[in-house]
């Protein structure tokens, strides 16, 4: 296949212009989701059954605790019906999902992360798909943004340890935002030509004259969700590289547009609430530019086709989707892979060498240009606050953000955000290579065999989801290590953006003053697009040196 370099810049150009019109529209419905004080009837009736007071509003502690307790609920019940599929009427499969499976995607839905160690189709039925895996999907993406939306409060508010209610702020996300977005977007869906209904398909191929029956299923409105909400997970094990969920090029678009639409929005949101709407632009600007630069260079890298693979294969093909083409495939990996999506309509494993570097690298940039749904954000907040202590060091001053100081309390928690990941991903991936037994299960060697480790890792700690094939991750080592990574590295930065939140919320506010540094505009903005720069290069290259650098390279 060829890759079609005016077709790539041009839906490019067709994402840029219509998120910039959304931008604004989106970002202050949210705000409003968010800042509203009545309740419709739905809200009131889940109100009752989860006997929350609505009035009632919760510290930083007893916020983060209301989001463990929910997440653990939401993976022992998860885990729970995967393994009574078998006596559950209606689902499909007369036999229960493996318990290491089923571990591992229960976290792994809940975390908004959406790995996937089973083959959708014949693992899990439409119970299960339907009214347990999306409707994590819906929620996963909610606790994203009202944790966000803690954070900001807790940046705009003094003398209070009030950050909101996770309760209220649940609610009126899922039932305001994600599920009147997710409706429109499924509606679309199914114009385009995905699949919505509840039973299978018999298809038949006239030329060979042999026919086979394909699952069928509410694969519409589970798809809207899963790009919408940054989760990713697939109705099939071909995710949105197969017809059903991702028949033609247009839908292939809407996915990128719905993969984006919200996080792109969000800053806007920001501005609104911390009333200074320059702040937002600033954010906006600097996820934008990562975006595009990003997806700019994966552009490139797919168009050079270079790696062993690719030339084995006689160019570009084996792993793409010929109805999309590779053009089509560079923008949606760029995309699900700078989000915390992890969905895609090609096998990344196929992907030339330096192009599946630059997955990697996406993902290792902490998922913020734009990131995920409402993670996205928060992690762009945490980065602003290490470039602010950097530019207060450069003046002298202690340094402050929005009107609150940044003292040694709030530097070692937006310090800690930084290291968890990175931690994460090379401690685990460094015990897993050391493995003979476990490493026989990538069949790649060399250089692509460390890539695929490192991008599992990389995947599972950033709650992305997406995946190098090659390697099982199925067997108990990996489904409980991948287990681990996502769990941890959902919660320990929500953890600390909380903390940091509440520590905030307690200070009073300093009026700026003539050495209070700027934190917007084109100089805090490269400066921050700078700090995320480098803090991902110091982390990983060395890591990535040994993997996709040595195999494009040597290639």
């Amino acid at each position: 296949m060829v890759f079609n370099t005016l077709s790539f810049l041009t839906q490019v150009a067709v994402l840029l212009v219509v998120l910039v019109l959304l931008h604004k529209p989106l970002g202050i419905y949210i705000e409003r989701v968010l800042a509203g004080t009545t309740s419709s009837r739905a809200e009131n009736m889940f109100y009752r059954l989860a006997g929350v007071d609505r009035t009632a509003e919760q510290g930083w502690s007893v916020y983060l605790r209301s989001v463990l307790v929910f997440s653990a609920v939401s993976i022992l019940a998860v885990f729970l019906l995967q393994r009574l599929q078998g006596i559950i009427p209606g689902t499909g499969p007369s036999t229960p999902v493996d318990p290491w499976v089923a571990m591992n995607t229960a976290i792994s839905f809940v975390t908004n992360t959406n790995w996937q160690t089973y083959v959708p189709e014949s693992t899990v039925g439409i119970f299960v798909q339907m009214c347990l895996l999306a409707v994590q999907n819906f929620l996963s993406a909610a606790v994203g943004i009202v944790v966000v939306a803690a954070l900001i409060r807790g940046i705009t508010r003094t003398r209070t340890d009030k950050l909101g209610n996770f309760w209220v702020d649940l609610a009126r996300t899922t039932f305001r935002l994600l599920l009147p977005l997710a409706t429109i977007g499924a509606v679309v869906l199914v114009l385009g030509g995905v699949v919505q209904n509840f039973w299978s398909a018999d298809v038949t191929n006239a030329a060979m004259g042999v026919s086979q029956t394909i699952p069928g299923g509410p694969i519409a409105s589970q798809e809207a969700i899963k790009v919408l909400g940054t989760n990713g997970g697939g109705y099939f094990n071909a995710n949105s590289a197969h017809p059903f969920e991702n028949p033609n090029a247009f839908t292939s678009l809407f996915q990128v547009f719905l993969i984006l639409l919200i996080p792109s929005a969000l800053p806007y949101t920001y501005g609104r609430m911390v009333g200074d709407q320059r702040q937002g632009f600033t954010v906006a600007g600097v996820m934008g530019a990562l975006w595009l630069g990003s997806t700019l260079l994966m552009g490139a890298a797919v168009a050079a086709g270079q790696g062993t693979a690719t030339a084995a294969a006689g160019g570009l093909g084996e792993g793409f989707e010929q109805r999309l083409g590779p053009a089509s495939s560079a923008l949606f990996a760029a995309s699900t892979t700078l989000t915390s999506t992890g969905a895609v309509n090609a096998a990344h494993d196929s992907l030339p060498p330096l192009a599946g570097g630059v997955a990697m690298v996406n993902m290792m940039l902490g998922e913020v240009a734009p990131g995920g749904t409402g993670s996205g954000l928060y992690g762009m907040l945490m980065l602003a606050i290490i470039a602010v202590f950097i530019a207060g060091l450069m003046v002298g001053r202690t340094p402050e953000f929005l009107g609150k100081k940044i003292g040694p309390r709030e530097m070692k928690l937006a310090a800690l955000y930084i290291l968890v990941t990175p931690t994460l991903v090379l401690v685990f991936a460094a015990i897993t290579v050391l493995l003979p037994g476990i490493m026989a299960n990538a069949p790649a060697s060399g250089p692509h065999q460390f890539s695929e480790v490192l991008y599992a890792f990389t995947s599972g700690a950033n709650n992305n989801g997406s995946a190098f094939g090659g390697i099982t991750s199925s067997g108990p080592y990996l489904s409980t290590m991948l287990g681990l990574a996502i769990l941890f590295g959902r919660f320990l930065p929500i953890a600390l953006v909380l903390a940091l939140a509440g520590s905030l919320a307690r200070q009073h506010h300093v009026p700026a003053s003539s050495g209070t540094v700027p934190t917007h505009g084109l100089l805090f903005g490269s400066l921050l697009m700078a700090v995320t720069v480098i803090l991902t290069a110091l982390s990983y290259f060395p890591a990535l040196a040994l993997g996709p650098l040595a195999e494009g390279l040597v290639a």
